[in-house]
């Protein structure tokens, strides 16, 4: 059974086009994974993946986790609450066309609904800009939450590009 898929890229060139929202308490924390630990990005891709269909890394062994998140374009940034994992996000590099790729960003399912995710991609694309670069990107997907795309939208990103995809 194949199920089409409707995938929206979005941009946003400036920093000064980001609608950002403030820390929800100061329990709350963001920090770089440093160092980096591939459990910890297969744990949330897993776990927050495992409503969107997210498939593709699932057959990968420890040693493509490992040069994964050990190449120098690639952050992950773990969010807390007190001691408690929420979420994370990672930041691919991409020097070269002056741009950052949000790759992978979500919360886990305790923590959605509560407009974490608001502040958390703020943050990804603040932490995005501190490079100098000329663009964030990110793709999202039908199979995603289904605040995704309005999240996006909402702090000032903009759909370029639209595709369907039968999976």
């Amino acid at each position: 059974m194949t199920e089409e898929v409707k995938r929206n890229y979005l941009e946003i060139n400036s920093i000064k086009d980001l609608v950002e929202v403030t820390k929800p308490t100061v329990d709350y924390s963001l920090n770089l994974l440093e160092p980096t630990n591939f459990q910890l990005n297969k744990f949330f891709y897993k776990n927050i993946g495992k409503k969107h269909k997210w498939i593709d890394r699932l057959v990968w062994t420890e040693t493509q986790w490992i040069d994964y998140i050990s190449s120098e374009k690639v952050k992950t940034y773990i969010f807390k609450h007190k001691d408690d994992l929420v979420g994370f996000f990672e930041l691919i590099s991409h020097s070269e066309k002056k741009e950052v790729e949000i790759a992978y960003f979500g919360l886990l399912e305790e923590f959605q609904n509560k407009k974490l995710g608001s502040y958390l991609l703020s943050e990804a694309i603040k932490k995005s800009f501190k490079e100098s670069i000329d663009r964030v990107w990110v793709h999202t997907c039908s199979l995603d939450h289904k605040n995704a795309l309005n999240n996006y939208i909402a702090r000032g990103m903009k759909i370029f590009k639209t595709e369907t995809i039968k999976i």
